[in-house]
């Protein structure tokens, strides 16, 4: 039996993922916002759902937009139990409302920080939009100059009429 030197590196254990974990686990963490129920769900670790997050920046902003969406899922759901109230003789489920408030309270600023990195990720679309729209402007003020600017066929039809000579 061998065993590793001192100051050697810690053998590197390979995770064996599920085929397609990552759709998954962003659907139901979008579902849910829970990011442990996501994992177990997805048969994937929650250490390894938390390196991949830190190593892929693509699949961190996927798992922020995911979160975002569930918190709001979160919210309309809450938002309806208030409103309509809870059923009593229902299923028999008991929703704590006042933890649901709680943690839509404390994932606020990130949900609005997330909304806003959404939008700006667009920014270009937009701007390419404006740009088109104003070209289009353009090209059609042309058009109207064109068709208001009077034909000039000689030195004595400076207005566009005909002189009649006499």
């Amino acid at each position: 039996m061998t065993t590793p030197e001192a100051g050697a590196p810690a053998p590197q254990r390979r995770v064996i993922a599920p085929r397609n974990w990552r759709d998954q686990f962003l659907a139901l963490l979008a579902e849910t916002a829970n990011v442990s129920h996501a994992a177990a769900q997805a048969k994937i670790s929650l250490s390894h759902v938390y390196k991949i997050r830190r190593e892929d920046r693509g699949f961190a902003r996927a798992w922020q937009a995911a979160l975002c969406e569930g918190y709001d899922n979160l919210e309309m759901a809450l938002l309806n139990r208030l409103l309509a109230g809870e059923s009593k003789d229902g299923d028999g489920k008991k929703y704590d409302n006042a933890t649901a408030f709680r943690l839509l309270t404390v994932h606020k600023d990130s949900a609005s920080r997330e909304r806003a990195q959404r939008e700006n990720e667009s920014e270009e679309e937009i701007l390419a939009s404006i740009d088109a729209k104003l070209a289009a402007m353009r090209a059609r003020e042309k058009q109207a100059t064109a068709l208001l600017t009077p034909i000039v066929t000689g030195p004595d039809d400076i207005d566009g009429t005909v002189a009649d000579g006499g």
